[in-house]
């Protein structure tokens, strides 16, 4: 141990003297980097330097560091905001493919940002100051020849997970004890908002973690201080005093019906140690994970529900929906052109037709808005002040009414309008940063009120959505169920698969129930218009094939992106393809990721 601080310190040592050109120093700083770490430098140890990415159409890339199957390190000069190049490093990522590694590292002389994107997407699992090497060198533990398990200060997947077991344990023993399902439901998803609101500045601050403390040392009860504070959400008129003074208005959704659960001991001990997690690291990207432990196996998988990571949610999510607008802002040359795209933007509609807990909707609000801020900032750099702000006049938030969900799962679908309802708030606060920090405050920040909460029952339908009508998008996204042609018949009972058949008699009957969300998407979209759909592998193959892809090229689609097959990253055992698509042609390059 004492061996390996020393050769830490000498590192920081070293980095200091540097300049931070990162032309001229970067791979002496690499190489160092990996002595530090106990090669005897980079070649040694198998890394390459200057590694070339090259794609069909586009120049080649060169990555700064990658070490196969360990992590890719790119550089930028010191000083360099490292937030503005993540981009570049997941692009750089998907394209390391087939030596894709598990972590990235963005550096600029002075920090490290480490990135898992396998499972953490939007954030660094870590960010390390170089002069805090000798003490945190464990977040960079997958740099030592024998990569022990790194320890990471901001893995919000497991903050994520740990949380939403508690949570769901609460649901599963209230359903146990026979409380009415609905209205556990209701009351847990309450739960999660309060404990949300209360860590993002939505509620006072301890107010919840002071009630349900109270309710441990068996002073007051669950159902009259929970009860009483979710009906004070739901009043307009504010509290004069008591507990609930200073408790703004939610809405009349979510709190519309205040039906509170005395909860057991048990169920009280698992909402308090829920209650101490810091909640304003909770992704909502990934919280599905609850949506997914309310329901027990057999369940999940009669209905083939399952849980998406992030990483995989971007693979439809990105092609489908932010890099079309991201070209168009690049290719803009004037102010009107970005003004247009700003107003599509705030038009855009998205449609996920098997929504579960609205992952895929939340990951696609988040983006556009960044996709805004991205669009001002080029504005506000290659156009006048006046005129910026004579054309923009101010900042109109991304809309939660944009996004449209269906789901059979009741819960799925009201924790879904959750998940909507939260990411306002969030993409709130990005976009107040982002504003400050590329002097956009000229612009007047509209639509920033968090509260009240957007009431979105009528954006998410509790329907089978192969039975019903769909709400016009601009984009349809999603992970349609997992549930193969032989067991079809099996979950889902024989009148069921008969009405399929009948209502598709063109889909051939024995491919995947998935290949039915793939051929109804494409009929629902317009022309001009995108969809990204996660589907078992099979879609490549005979009667699944015939019944998705060969339909989706034979009625004018083009595949504009795609992963042939791929292990699913949930808890289903099972490989997956990724589609992406575009109903009409598109020039230019295509991509497909093996």
């Amino acid at each position: 141990m004492s061996e390996t601080l020393d050769s830490m310190k000498q590192f920081v040592a070293y980095a200091g003297l540097l300049r931070g050109d990162e032309k001229g120093e970067a791979q002496v700083f690499c190489d160092r980097l990996f002595q530090a770490f106990g090669h005897k430098g980079y070649k040694e140890a198998g890394a390459t330097l200057e590694y070339r990415i090259k794609r069909k159409g586009d120049p080649t890339k060169f990555v700064d560091l990658l070490w196969q199957d360990h992590v890719l390190i790119e550089m930028k000069k010191r000083g360099s905001k490292l937030a503005l190049h993540y981009k570049q490093a997941l692009d750089y990522w998907v394209h390391s493919a087939p030596h894709r590694p598990r972590y990235v590292v963005l550096c600029n002389f002075d920090s490290f940002w480490i990135y898992d994107f396998e499972n953490q997407v939007d954030q660094p699992v870590d960010l390390v100051r170089i002069e805090d090497l000798p003490k945190r060198f464990t977040a960079l533990n997958f740099l030592f020849p024998d990569s022990p398990k790194p320890i990471f200060g901001n893995d919000l997947v497991a903050v994520t997970r740990k949380t939403a077991e508690k949570i769901g344990d609460i649901f599963k023993s209230l359903v146990k004890r026979t409380e009415a399902k609905e209205k556990a439901q209701r009351f847990v998803l309450q739960c999660v908002v309060a404990l949300f609101a209360e860590d993002i500045d939505l509620l006072p601050a301890g107010l919840v973690n002071r009630l349900i403390t109270d309710c441990v040392e068996g002073k007051r009860s669950t159902y009259d201080m929970l009860g009483g504070l979710f009906k004070q959400m739901n009043s307009v008129a504010p509290a004069t005093a008591g507990l609930y003074k200073d408790v703004r208005y939610f809405n009349g959704g979510l709190y519309g019906t205040v039906d509170p659960c005395e909860l057991s001991e048990y169920e009280l001990y698992r909402l308090s140690e829920a209650a101490k997690e810091d909640w304003s690291k909770v992704n909502p990207a990934i919280f599905g994970s609850l949506f997914q432990s309310s329901m027990d196996e057999k369940e999940r998988h009669k209905k083939g529900a399952h849980f998406t990571s992030e990483a995989d949610i971007m693979r439809v999510v990105d092609p489908t929906i932010v890099r079309p607008f991201i070209d168009r802002i690049e290719q803009a040359n004037t102010l009107k052109e970005l003004v247009q795209i700003r107003n599509d933007l705030t038009q855009f509609h998205v449609l996920d037709p098997a929504c579960g807990s609205g992952n895929f909707l939340y990951v696609s609000f988040r983006e556009l808005v960044r996709a805004e801020m991205v669009l001002l900032t080029k504005a506000r750099a290659q156009f006048g002040r006046r005129d910026v702000e004579r054309e923009f006049k101010s900042t109109t938030l991304i809309s939660p009414k944009q996004f449209f969900g269906i789901d059979r799962d009741p819960f799925g679908v009201e924790l879904a309008k959750v998940t909507l309802m939260l990411a306002k708030k969030l993409a709130i606060d990005e976009a107040v940063e982002m504003r400050e920090a590329e002097q956009l405050e000229m612009l007047e920040l509209t639509g920033a009120e968090a509260l009240p909460l957007d009431n979105l029952d009528s954006n998410f339908f509790c329907e089978d959505a192969l039975f019903i009508a769909w709400p016009k998008a601009d984009a349809i996204i999603g992970n349609p169920p997992f549930q193969s042609k032989n067991k079809m018949q099996e979950e889902f009972g024989r009148s069921y698969v008969a009405k399929l058949h009948d209502t598709y008699p063109e889909v051939p009957g024995l491919a995947d129930y998935c290949v039915y969300w793939f051929r109804r998407a494409h009929d629902h979209l317009a022309d001009g218009h995108r969809a990204g759909l996660v589907g078992t592998n099979t879609i490549r193959q005979n009667y699944s094939r015939e019944g998705s892809l060969d339909y989706i090229a034979a009625h004018s689609g083009t595949i504009t992106e795609a992963v042939s097959s791929q292990v699913w990253s949930g808890d289903a055992v099972v490989h997956v393809s990724i589609v992406n698509w575009i109903k009409g042609l598109q020039e230019g390059k295509k991509r497909l990721l093996i």
